[in-house]
Order: structure tokens, then sequence, then C-alpha cells
């Protein structure tokens, strides 16, 4: 066969776990950051001091409420859809040799990662359920890589 006409290794769900795993770890530490630089910004609120003597810090309302949900929603969607457009690969994914293409084999376009992106929340809200689709589809594809129109493969070496 044909290396240019061959079809491209689809990856199975064990490499994608070890990919999300290693960019929750990411994750984590990008969403501290988003965190951590708002509340220095906005003081540490009012503090008040009760009757044994311990000091309660109140935070500021900007970051409990639904406006600072958003935030950190459009930190994560820039993350993923940033990575996915640019370069078709989150860190985790480059750590574990995993690509995100269209079924062309170009780079996703932006709307496909926004629908990836949403498509994988509906995955992990159904109890994980698109991602264990990933075992029986005949083509390993979850459903927000159906929903999507996208693959993810891997990167020969």
């Amino acid at each position: 066969m044909n290396s240019v006409t061959a079809r491209p290794t689809t990856v199975g769900p064990i490499k994608r776990l070890a990919a999300m795993v290693y960019d929750s770890m990411l994750l984590f530490g990008l969403l501290f950051t988003a965190t951590l630089i708002p509340s220095l910004l906005l003081e540490n609120g009012p503090q008040k001091t009760m009757a044994n003597g311990d000091v309660v810090h109140e935070l500021s309302p900007l970051l409990t409420g639904p406006l600072f949900q958003l935030y950190l929603l459009v930190v994560l969607a820039l993350f993923f859809c940033g990575f996915w457009h640019s370069k078709g690969q989150t860190l985790g994914m480059q750590a574990w040799r995993l690509k995100i293409e269209d079924l062309s084999g170009n780079r996703p376009t932006l709307r496909q990662c926004l629908v990836r992106l949403l498509g994988a929340a509906v995955s992990l809200l159904c109890l994980g359920a698109g991602y264990w689709w990933i075992w029986f589809d005949l083509e390993g594809r979850s459903w927000h890589d159906r929903w999507s129109k996208t693959r993810i493969v891997l990167v020969p070496k």
C-alpha cells in the first residue's frame, strides 16, 4: 500500500486518556494562575473578626459569581481551541504523539474546534458515554469526533 494513500492510524482510548491526564495537570496550573491574577488585583475584600479571634476573609463578588465562571470557561476554550486550531495538538497530545485533524487530513477549523469542545462537554456530562463510544465505533471516533467531523491520529516518529 502506498504511504500517500494509507489511512491514518486512529488512536485508541488508552492513549487519549493519557493525553487527557497530562493536559489536566497543565489545566490545573493554568486555572490556578487565571484565578490568582484577578484575586490579587481585586484585593482581599473586607475582613471580619469573629468572637473567637479568627479572621474571616470574604472574596470579592466578582470572584464568586457566574461572570467569573464564564471567564474560566473562556480560559479553557482558549486553551483547547487555540492549540487545536494552531497546531492540531495540545501539549498532552504532543507528548503522546496525537494530533487532531479534519477528515481530509488538515488542521481543524475554528468552528470544528468549538463544536469539538462543546461536544466533549456533552460526552462527559453523559457519564463519559461519548468517550466510551470509541470502544464500539468502527473508526475509533468519539461522539465529539463525529460531530466536529474530526479524528485523532497517531503522529509517526
